[in-house]
């Protein structure tokens, strides 16, 4: 899986059947990624239940959550408006698990993307990443904690040319 420091490979997923969204469409603020096994899996709805609890403290940080599954796009729409999801889900379904693979997380024996996730900087760098065991909802508090981690690195001054270092 990859780790903090490593560039997030850039990649373009299905969110509707007629529309694909992209990490670099976020690009200068952070973004989620969190990959997840299956629309429908009560493990991954809790999950996303969570995600959607917290929506407005994620987009407080300027960050833009990104839910990531094999599952196909209509089957993503069809969870979300069940669950009255507000982020996008994207279809990582054609070829089958070829995000979850470049990021390291596709569990290739259950066919699927391993729970995976990834906080990625406003310039492309991943800044924290975890896999949590597939039956265990990872919750929100190291994504949060990765955040505010970010905020705290932008807030620093940063050096000017001819500044010693």
């Amino acid at each position: 899986m990859l780790q903090p420091g490593a560039r997030a490979p850039e990649f373009a997923l299905k969110t509707t059947p007629d529309q694909t969204l992209a990490p670099v469409d976020f690009r200068g603020k952070p973004v989620v990624l969190a990959f997840y096994q299956a629309d429908w899996s009560p493990v991954c709805t809790e999950q996303m239940a969570v995600y959607s609890l917290i929506i407005d403290e994620l987009r407080a940080h300027g960050a833009q959550l990104l839910g990531i599954a094999c599952d196909g796009a209509w089957c993503h729409l069809a969870f979300a408006r069940h669950y009255e999801l507000s982020f996008p889900r994207l279809s990582d379904f054609e070829p089958k698990g070829g995000v979850s693979r470049r990021y390291g997380c596709y569990d290739a024996a259950e066919g699927m993307s391993g729970r995976a996730l990834f906080v990625v900087d406003c310039d492309g760098q991943i800044a924290w990443s975890y896999l949590s065991p597939t039956g265990i909802n990872p919750g929100a508090d190291g994504i949060l904690a990765a955040l505010d981690g970010l905020g705290k690195l932008s807030s620093r001054p940063r050096p000017q040319e001819g500044d010693r270092p």
